[in-house]
């Protein structure tokens, strides 16, 4: 396999557009407007130029590249603290018991609270993956070469990581959620609102949005079924969130509905079971060592590949191929773990 996951950089501009474009809608992260794109790219290269361990409001862009074609097949996103500059705000759904005596009745109501819970966690986001490759098994490379970058940066990374995940969203593009809520108070589409969301942040939905709790019963019957469930194709994402520790703990996004998946940091499963170890041979392509994600760098010398690992006291074997593809050589420490 010819895939490598690598930094972005200002020349991935107008494939990154073209994927934004690609997404069907409702990915904040990837919004299709070239203006936004380049500054998400410019803002990344500062990320990856930043050397101190600390922890900012960095945002790291990745691009997973066909080396063999030279064309881009997907990216994805890490923000390394959420919430600094603009709150971050999401819906927590919770419920409430009442009780009448007069009637001996208890009532218990789900209510829908707009809080900024998350702020200050780090984010993983803006992944997409071309089409073309969501049956090459590299869905997984994409997702979660980000937490062996993690785990090499760990200082830049909050203790609490999430992942928001996007809700259910009709052919039209329409999402019942917004048109359920917050559409009621905005003389706006949620095409319109998402695209304004994705260019200037969500501010205006605490500016114009009730900030008293919201009686799920009153909202409509598809708003209330969507509510905290993910789009059809982000069902397999939700799986592989769910395989790595992350949980619905009850906050949903305030424009679609979405799902907000959350992990302790260190409990990740990549970042808790990769490995550091020296790469002591060379080893044919295609040998029948298990296959693992594998990265090597730090910052904007990341890269991550599928390989074939063997392990052993001394160290590891790494197929031929992965070397070339990240750039290394017998010596040099790489880290990995289990795909």
């Amino acid at each position: 396999m010819t895939f490598v996951l690598r930094t972005a950089h200002e020349k991935d501009l107008d494939a990154l557009y073209r994927m934004a474009k690609g997404t069907g809608g409702g990915f904040t992260n990837l919004p299709p407007d070239k203006p936004t794109l380049q500054a998400k790219l410019a803002s990344a290269a500062k990320a990856f130029a930043r050397e101190d361990n600390t922890l900012n409001d960095d945002l790291f862009v990745f691009i997973l590249e066909d080396t063999e074609t030279g064309k881009v097949r997907g990216t994805c996103q890490i923000m390394s603290q959420v919430g600094t500059e603009l709150p971050f705000y999401s819906y927590r759904i919770g419920r409430i018991t009442q009780h009448s005596k007069e009637l001996d009745r208890t009532f218990r109501a789900e209510m829908l609270t707009l809080c900024t819970d998350l702020d200050g966690s780090s984010e993983v986001g803006g992944l997409y993956l071309d089409p073309t490759e969501r049956s090459s098994g590299v869905g997984k490379l994409l997702a979660r070469s980000r937490y062996l970058f993690i785990r090499a940066h760990r200082a830049k990374f909050a203790d609490r990581t999430l992942a928001e995940l996007r809700g259910a969203i009709d052919d039209a593009g329409n999402s019942p959620f917004w048109d359920g809520l917050a559409g009621r108070f905005f003389d706006m589409s949620f095409r319109d609102a998402d695209e304004f969301n994705a260019r200037h942040g969500n501010q205006f939905i605490a500016d114009l949005m009730p900030k008293h709790p919201i009686y799920t019963a009153l909202l409509s019957e598809g708003a209330r079924q969507v509510m905290g469930q993910p789009h059809f194709s982000g069902r397999p994402a939700m799986r592989m969130l769910e395989d790595e520790g992350f949980t619905f703990q009850n906050y949903v996004d305030i424009f679609d509905g979405g799902p907000s998946m959350i992990a302790d940091t260190d409990r990740i499963r990549t970042v808790r079971e990769a490995k550091d170890a020296p790469i002591t041979a060379l080893t044919a392509t295609g040998d029948e060592s298990p296959t693992h994600i594998v990265s090597h760098g730090r910052l904007a010398d990341f890269r991550a590949c599928l390989a074939q690992v063997g392990e052993s006291p001394e160290g590891v074997t790494l197929d031929e191929r992965a070397a070339w593809l990240l750039g290394v050589k017998v010596g040099d420490t790489i880290s990995f773990a289990p795909a």
